[in-house]
C-alpha cells in the first residue's frame, strides 16, 4: 500500500503543478483563435480530476485502505484532534462563508441589485486576474462549467483531503498533524499554478481551513458541497451567452 501511496503523491507533485501549468498557458493562446476550446479544455480537466480519484477508489478495493479512512462517512465534529478552538473557529469561518455564497448565488438569480455587483466584480475580475479565461461565457460552457464544479468538489476532496492526510499521516506516523495539514494544502495550492502565485497561495488557505473542517467532521461529504457552491459561485457574473 505505501508504494501505491508515493506512486499517487509524486504524480499530484507532477501532473497538475507542472504539466497543468504548461496545458493552461497553451490554453490562454488557443482561446484567442480556436473554437470550443474551453469545452475541450473542460473535458481534458474532468479526467484529469477523475484518473487519481479511480486510483485510490481502487486501492480501496484491493487493499486495507478503507472509505472512512478516506472521509467518506457520515460527519459527526470531533473537536479533540485540533482542539475545541480551532475546530469550532473553522466550523464558524466555513459555515459564513457558506451563508455568503449561498446568498450571493441565490440573489444573483432574484435580485437585479446583486446581479449588477456581481457583474461590476466579474468585470474588474477580469481586467486584473490572469486565469479569468478558464471561465464560461457560452451556455455550453456555462452548462459544462457546472460538471467540472461538481467533478472538483468531489474528486479534489477525496484527492486533497481524504486520501493525501491519511497518505501522509500513515507515511510519517510521528509527524505533528499540523505538518500533515501544511503539506497536503500546499499540495492542493500547487495543484492550482495555472492561478499564479497568489492563486497558490489562496487555495493553500483554503487547504488547510478545509482539512480543519475534514479532521473536526471526520467526513469530506459536506466539503464537497461546499467545494462545489465555490466552484459554482465563480461564473457568476458573466454577461454574455451563447444566443441558442
Amino acid at each position: 500500500m505505501e508504494i501505491s501511496f508515493w506512486i499517487l503523491i509524486a504524480f499530484l507533485l507532477l501532473y497538475e503543478p507542472i504539466l497543468g501549468y504548461f496545458s493552461f498557458q497553451r490554453f490562454k493562446e488557443k482561446v484567442k483563435i480556436e473554437e470550443n476550446i474551453r469545452v475541450k479544455y473542460y473535458v481534458h480537466t474532468i479526467i484529469g480530476l477523475w484518473i487519481p480519484t479511480i486510483f485510490i477508489l481502487f486501492l480501496i478495493l484491493i487493499t486495507d485502505l478503507t472509505l472512512r479512512e478516506i472521509g467518506l462517512t457520515i460527519p459527526a465534529i470531533n473537536p479533540l484532534i485540533l482542539g475545541s478552538a480551532v475546530t469550532y473557529i473553522g466550523l464558524g469561518i466555513a459555515f459564513l462563508y457558506f451563508l455568503l455564497i449561498l446568498y450571493y448565488s441565490i440573489g444573483y438569480h432574484f435580485s437585479k441589485k446583486i446581479k449588477s455587483q456581481l457583474t461590476k466584480a466579474k468585470e474588474q475580475q477580469s481586467a486584473k486576474v490572469s486565469f479569468s479565461a478558464i471561465l464560461p461565457i457560452t451556455k455550453k460552457e456555462q452548462k459544462l462549467w457546472n460538471y467540472v464544479s461538481f467533478t472538483a468538489g468531489v474528486t479534489e476532496e477525496i484527492i486533497y483531503r481524504g486520501f493525501l492526510l491519511f497518505a501522509i499521516a500513515y507515511l510519517s506516523p510521528n509527524v505533528s498533524i499540523w505538518l500533515v495539514i501544511l503539506l497536503s494544502s500546499l499540495l492542493f495550492g500547487l495543484a492550482h499554478t495555472y492561478q499564479g502565485s497568489l492563486g497558490v497561495l489562496r487555495t493553500t488557505l483554503i487547504g488547510v481551513l478545509f482539512s480543519i473542517l475534514y479532521i473536526g467532521l471526520g467526513s469530506i461529504l459536506p466539503l464537497i458541497a461546499l467545494h462545489f457552491l465555490i466552484d459554482y459561485a465563480a461564473k457568476l457574473g458573466d454577461t454574455q451567452s451563447d444566443p441558442t
